[in-house]
């Protein structure tokens, strides 16, 4: 799946997690100084998604598409770098309210746009959906549970195999080379680049293509030689003094960085391995089976394999609740578009678009 117009990004900010519930990252824009906030407030099918994606639209300027790792095809939100503005879906599960009201954030409430007395008609059938999408996502959760703990055995498994002074040494030079020092202090942006979704695993490729001319590969199946690197460039780039964009892995715990986008230097660092293949022209590839005892790596070979064999099974699976939970998603949110007014929804988009300097 993938979007793309005017070099905007596409990112997630949210996902089940191995947490036991929804990880979200969406409350990091709420604590950045020059960023105004526009939250909707709205029930499941009364616009919220149109609204983003229509403001979107009107962009000329690139922008920042968060999309919902629960439907990839609705979005979360939208941050609109140029007007120093993000809009955001902010009911559950990724609530925020306010915390300096109109001094800071504006809360677009569209619960007055819905006939409550044909929604209260419908009362047993929403409740049934609501406990349905519920049940399911607490199933497809119990399946990244599973996953994650079989992710992690492998991470452990590969690390002591790894040989951490060949991989710093590599790391501090290729940092050295591609991170020269300025006199900025660098800040950081966390984002998720993949999720497992409805739709399967989905990695958003084009957003590295879009911020980076150079990107450096670290191919590594089992994470332990990639995720050290990363940390060590992550903290390389901002000691640096650069912006960054810091992806971590929704499937790890205790949270792991994945991938690295610096869009001052067009530069990235992303993880490559079963679940989410990088391939692009002209990439840098570092095979990261160089810093590993290959002989030690192979005496666990069978119990690697089955375990890959059963993440696979366990992601499937999830992806098959999440299905499951969008059909009686969808459904629950027919139940709420036949009462809602969308003129009204639609001169709420125009004011906003106004405020906004949107044409």
């Amino acid at each position: 799946m993938t979007e793309k117009s005017n070099n905007s990004l596409d990112f997630f900010m949210g996902s089940l997690s191995p947490t036991g519930g929804f990880r979200g990252y969406v409350s990091q824009l709420n604590q950045q100084p020059d960023l105004w906030l526009y939250l909707i407030k709205a029930g499941p099918g009364c616009g919220k998604s149109t609204m983003m994606k229509c403001l979107a639209e009107k962009s000329s300027q690139p922008v920042e598409r968060i999309h919902c790792s629960s439907d990839p095809s609705s979005l979360d939100g939208v941050v609109f770098p140029a007007q120093h503005t993000a809009i955001l879906d902010a009911t559950a599960p990724h609530c925020i309210d306010p915390t300096y009201p109109d001094a800071k954030q504006s809360v677009i409430s569209l619960y007055h746009t819905m006939n409550r007395s044909s929604i209260k008609q419908q009362k047993e059938a929403i409740i049934h959906l609501f406990d349905t999408c519920s049940h399911l996502q607490k199933r497809a959760n119990q399946c990244i549970c599973s996953a994650s703990l079989l992710l992690r055995e492998q991470q452990m498994i590969a690390s002591s195999a790894l040989d951490e002074t060949k991989l710093t040494h590599y790391v501090s030079h290729l940092a050295q080379r591609l991170l020269p020092a300025t006199s900025h202090t660098g800040k950081e942006s966390f984002r998720l680049l993949s999720a497992v979704t409805p739709d399967g695993r989905i990695c958003w490729r084009n957003t590295v293509s879009a911020v980076a001319s150079h990107i450096v590969v670290f191919h590594d199946e089992y994470g332990a030689a990639s995720r050290k690197a990363m940390e060590l460039l992550r903290h390389a780039a901002l000691d640096a003094g650069y912006d960054i964009y810091t992806c971590f892995c929704p499937l790890s715990q205790p949270e792991a960085v994945e991938h690295i986008l610096i869009p001052s230097l067009g530069l990235a660092f992303v993880t490559s391995n079963h679940w989410h293949p990088m391939k692009f022209e002209g990439q840098q590839t570092i095979h990261c089976t160089r810093f590993m005892n290959k002989q030690e790596l192979s005496c666990h070979k069978n119990r690697l394999k089955l375990s890959k064999q059963t993440v696979e099974e366990l992601l499937n699976q999830t992806s098959q609740f999440q299905q499951q939970a969008r059909e009686n998603h969808n459904k629950l949110e027919a139940l709420y578009h036949s009462a809602i007014d969308f003129k009204q929804v639609d001169t709420i988009t125009q004011q906003v678009a106004d405020e906004m300097g949107l044409q």
